[in-house]
């Protein structure tokens, strides 16, 4: 190189003449900042099911967790995953797990927000209503705090079997105070729940379970002895757990503290190695003279905790309708933003058919996880038909949604290309949490095999589910078709052919739904698409005259 030719090399800041390799162009700008209640369907969905009281605040969080702090919080969360200890430096058995700040950050807004147990001790109509919306908005985020927050939520009804456990633990657990640290409940302002339900031996086959439960002599108190395989957010105050005692398979209430201050013997023997939800410490404690108070009868604890599941199989559904979002605003900025042989890429056809067929299946998820909070929040007010169609229909949801979540977020992920397989894209992380939705509280076939237990054992639960088909009867030719296949096949209830028959329930369910409630170019494409037949095997297969634009307009937030 000539002297000239260094000198220039120099002054180019070590670039060669003519070649600015490193000017970036055509990548699309940050998302964050960005609202995420944007969501129309979302915002009639709130409204209709009787929370539209909670809009601003709904608003307001869905600012919050589209700002560009709160999405680093949940990338952080994930990067600098929870550490176990399980001794301190003198020896002494701990047990705690160590949360990055960011974790800490997440659940603060989450429990100020009401995301826990708060709607347990809030008498409006449409509380449990508003809470499935806010996880809906602030789930953006990052999934695993969803864990604790859900845990929580769903114990307070189990505890209200046992009164005086409930007014110890009840107004705590239902505070909007977030209170990290293992501390009695008098030194607390609020407190978080967990579970600890399966074993290695067994897994969902929870009967199964050889943790054993030994009276102590004192009215409601045992000591537990046995090893739980799975259990999430071990630093939570108190869990539900289920074990063997003489009468048979029952509930227990373990507290990490005892009323003394002394330490529950709770031993963390290691925390998994998770695909997902990596931010979110889930262990194998061990139980060796545990003290635990008895919840409901002895003899009863799966029908003591199934309100528990209930509760929490909501909220699967809710975080795969809540990743299915998520990862359609992530493919839409991008679409906007991105160019690729001469044009934008959602003025692309192909392009535009993805992302409707994307956000036709995105709508379908939150409209039906809505219709759910609705049906838990009456049947908490006593209306027994909401009662047995949230027993049907949560089962329902919680296969058929957390089932279409995986091939939604690979497919949204595609549509960011090399970008979206990246990490700092954030893609990759949704994509591997959308797995556990359809893991957590029951496998697939657990959840189809509930299904037809519902309809062998309450009968109630089928006439709810085809009253409610039956509000949509007439107004989508294809609609009443498949409800008719339904009913044909419900004569059948094989266990063979659990998940078609329930697949086919969920999709009639949500047709019902949009064709009720979405604009028409929404239910058309739905119905001739999950339940017409015009579909091919892959998003991005909607029939020509599906009106993208209309179904793109409502998707799509207004800035994106």
């Amino acid at each position: 190189m000539t002297t000239r030719a260094h000198e220039r090399y120099e002054e180019s800041g070590g670039r060669p003449e003519g070649h600015a390799t490193h000017d970036v162009t055509n990548q699309p700008p940050p998302l964050a900042p960005y609202d995420a209640s944007e969501d129309t369907a979302l915002l009639e969905g709130l409204r209709r099911e009787g929370a539209g009281w909670a809009e601003e605040d709904l608003r307001r969080l869905g600012r919050r967790a589209g700002s560009a702090q709160a999405q680093e919080w949940g990338d952080l969360a994930n990067r600098h995953e929870p550490v176990l200890r399980t001794h301190d430096r003198y020896g002494n058995r701990v047990d705690e797990v160590e949360y990055h700040p960011s974790w800490h950050h997440l659940m603060r807004v989450a429990v100020g927000e009401g995301l826990a147990a708060a709607p347990w001790a809030d008498d409006r109509p449409g509380a449990h209503v508003a809470r499935t919306a806010g996880g809906l908005v602030w789930g953006h985020t990052e999934a695993g705090h969803g864990c604790p927050t859900s845990m929580t939520y769903a114990a307070v009804p189990v505890l209200r079997r046992q009164p005086e456990l409930a007014k110890v633990y009840e107004p705590l657990l239902t505070s909007r105070d977030y209170d990290p640290g293992l501390r009695t409940p008098a030194e607390k302002r609020g407190m978080l729940a967990g579970m600890g339900m399966t074993e290695k031996q067994g897994g969902s086959d929870v009967r199964t379970n050889t943790t054993v439960a030994t009276p102590t002599g004192e009215a409601g108190v045992y000591t537990l002895r046995g090893h739980k395989w799975f259990t999430s957010a071990p630093m939570c105050d108190v869990f539900l757990v289920l074990a063997q005692a003489p009468g048979g398979l029952s509930c227990f209430l373990v507290p990490r503290v005892l009323p003394d201050g002394s330490r529950n013997a709770f031993r963390i023997q290691r925390l998994k190695d998770k695909l997902g939800n990596r931010s979110n410490a889930s262990s194998e404690p061990e139980f060796d003279g545990t003290v635990a108070w008895l919840v409901g009868p002895e003899g009863q604890g799966v029908k003591t905790i199934i309100e528990m599941v209930n509760c929490t199989r909501l909220d699967c559904v809710m975080s795969s309708a809540t990743l299915m979002r998520k990862t359609l605003v992530e493919a839409g900025h991008h679409a906007r933003h991105r160019s690729a042989f001469g044009a934008r890429l959602v003025d692309q056809p192909l392009m535009r058919n993805v992302l409707a067929d994307l956000a036709l299946e995105s709508e379908a998820a939150t409209t039906l996880t809505l219709r759910l909070a609705g049906a838990a929040d009456r049947a908490v007010r006593g209306d027994a038909g909401e009662a047995a169609f949230r027993r049907i229909a949560t089962a329902v949801g919680k296969y058929w949604v957390t089932k279409r979540g995986p091939a939604f977020t690979a497919e949204a992920l595609e549509c960011l290309g090399g970008n979206g397989y990246v990490e700092e894209s954030g893609m990759p992380r949704y994509y591997r949490e959308a797995p556990l939705l359809s893991i957590w509280e029951g496998s697939g076939n657990v959840n189809a095999l509930d299904v037809l237990r519902a309809l062998g054992r309450e009968p109630a639960t089928a006439h709810a589910l085809f009253d409610e088909l039956a509000l949509a009867r007439g107004a989508d030719a294809r609609l009443d078709a498949a409800v008719s296949r339904l009913e044909s096949r419900l004569a059948e209830g094989s266990q063979a052919g659990a998940r078609r028959l329930v697949e086919l329930m969920a999709l009639t369910l949500q047709g019902s739904l949009l064709v009720r409630h979405a604009p028409p170019a929404v239910a058309d494409a739905f119905c001739a698409t999950r339940l017409g037949g015009d579909w091919g095997h892959a998003f991005g297969t909607l029939p020509d005259d599906a009106g993208l634009d209309g179904i793109l307009e409502r998707a799509l937030p207004a800035g994106g």
